[in-house]
């Protein structure tokens, strides 16, 4: 005979409230019902109610806050959260940043494709793409903003490929990628070992080719363009030490360069 597992209440209580979350009835930022309002509507010990709070606390889905004040702040699930957890899972398994690089050599270019079998990408992609590379172009003579923005015009085509789970997975693998090349564009600028002028340029010019491949709709050409012009920048940032989280908090309200909702 199968012995089926029975919820514990705590955990059903939980449930109903994650439900309620996810399905917007309760807003980012909002306060939960008080307790004493959640106790009559579950007709929960005080004690199963607490450890239905602390289950969603641990998700990330609320913070509790304690003493005279005391109540329960609602948060979205966020693209930043995704990111933290996945540098929290790769920096415990001891994975480089090297690894990072490799996957996204392997899957932008599949973003990048996505964009150029857009129908309306001469609508969405191409001034988004636009508008990042002007400022790479006025750029091209400070190391460091240099950096930021050429990184910009590779989320954007992330964040414009219209897949939202392939711009959650990718974008995430971008957020952790980020944070190490700006570090790496501090350190070679301030010793002198950042690309030369000419690089840059040549960049900037790759860029423009994605950019013309993407108004063409030539998926199947730019997908192996892409995957060469990565093998040749990807490799100034690539470091053989781990992963570091990056802190969500740092990332959360980043509307024009985040990934998802």
């Amino acid at each position: 005979m199968v012995r089926l597992h029975q919820p514990r209440l705590a955990e059903m209580v939980a449930s109903l409230l994650r439900d309620r979350i996810l399905r917007g009835e309760l807003a980012d930022g909002s306060a939960l019902p008080a307790q004493e309002e959640l106790l009559r509507e579950f007709e929960v010990s005080r004690p199963s109610l607490r450890e239905a709070l602390g289950i969603l606390e641990a998700e990330g889905l609320i913070t509790v806050q304690r003493g005279n004040r005391g109540g329960a702040i609602v948060h979205v699930p966020k693209a930043a959260n995704a990111a933290y957890m996945m540098g929290l899972v790769l920096q415990f398994r001891g994975v480089p940043y090297s690894d990072v690089g490799a996957a996204l050599k392997q899957i932008e270019p599949v973003c990048a494709a996505l964009c150029a079998a857009r129908e309306d990408r001469a609508q969405t992609v191409l001034p988004a793409l636009r508008q990042v590379h002007e400022h790479a172009m006025a750029a091209v003579d400070d190391d460091v903003e240099f950096t930021r923005v050429t990184r910009e015009f590779h989320q954007t085509l992330v964040r414009e490929c219209g897949n939202e789970t392939m711009i959650l997975m990718v974008g995430t693998l971008e957020t952790l990628w980020s944070s190490q090349e700006q570090a790496w564009a501090s350190q070679a600028s301030t010793t002198g070992e950042f690309p030369t002028v000419e690089h840059r340029e040549t960049g900037n010019r790759a860029h423009e080719r994605i950019m013309r491949l993407i108004e063409d709709g030539d998926s199947e050409r730019l997908e192996a363009f892409a995957r060469v012009h990565l093998e040749n920048t990807l490799h100034y940032a690539m470091s053989p030490g781990p992963v570091a989280v990056v802190e969500p908090q740092a990332l959360r309200g980043n509307g024009k360069h985040g990934y998802g909702r």
